[in-house]
């Protein structure tokens, strides 16, 4: 599997063209906006396209995702069915933040357990509530990474301020359902660079193994 981070709308998010190396296949990971970004990566990749895979609901993760899948004729997979309520308000959430946003029903939602295929590629999905009540991960214990979203950042975690926000819930999905993941395993975040989970257990001032203790 191959991974290329790519930022995009004014909030700098984190969208992932992930691929099966073997087939060419794959899909974007949270394509919040500035579509044009995400046809050229395709362009210069040569991936084929076959889904689009979220995380969770906030307008800078999938305000495009929706315009998106309908002009590649792929479906949507993602995220955790809680966060319909974040789907349903994208238009009007896109207005209050300047991001292009459509609400859409997603083909699929994942619970906790599921599995979705990239080309050959199998990723694990958590669900990971607390920043919001639907967020999934997707982990590749293959790759060692998991694209993490807005649950986990290097040095800080996920806000928690939001309509059905728990921090809580929050620190027990990075304690509970990351840390397990393995300390070498890199995780993309929503935002920010990249880092890994033995990193943010030793640093992190919010969830490391000294504050959790």
């Amino acid at each position: 599997m191959r991974v290329a981070i790519i930022p995009v709308t004014p909030l700098q998010q984190n969208c992932c063209l992930i691929w099966c190396t073997k087939t060419m296949r794959g899909a974007f990971t949270d394509p919040g906006g500035d579509l044009p970004k995400l046809r050229e990566a395709i362009r210069q990749t040569g991936v084929t396209i076959e889904k689009i895979l979220l995380t969770h609901g906030h307008i800078d993760h999938c305000g495009s995702a929706g315009i998106f899948a309908e002009e590649l004729g792929v479906p949507i997979e993602g995220p955790h069915e809680e966060d319909r309520f974040w789907i349903s308000r994208l238009d009007d959430d896109g207005k209050r933040y300047g991001v292009p946003g459509k609400p859409f029903e997603p083909n699929r939602w994942l619970v906790d357990g599921d599995t979705v295929t990239v080309g050959e590629v199998t990723l694990n999905v958590r669900h990971c509530p607390g920043h919001t009540p639907g967020h999934v991960v997707f982990h590749h214990p293959g790759s060692k990474l998991a694209i993490v979203g807005d649950v986990l950042f290097q040095g800080s975690i996920g806000r928690t301020d939001f309509p059905r926000g728990n921090h809580q819930d929050l620190l027990d999905s990075i304690t509970q359902r990351l840390w397990p993941m393995g300390g070498d395993t890199a995780f993309v975040p929503g935002h920010g660079p990249v880092s890994t989970f033995a990193h943010e257990r030793a640093s992190n001032p919010f969830v490391g193994d000294a504050v959790v203790a």
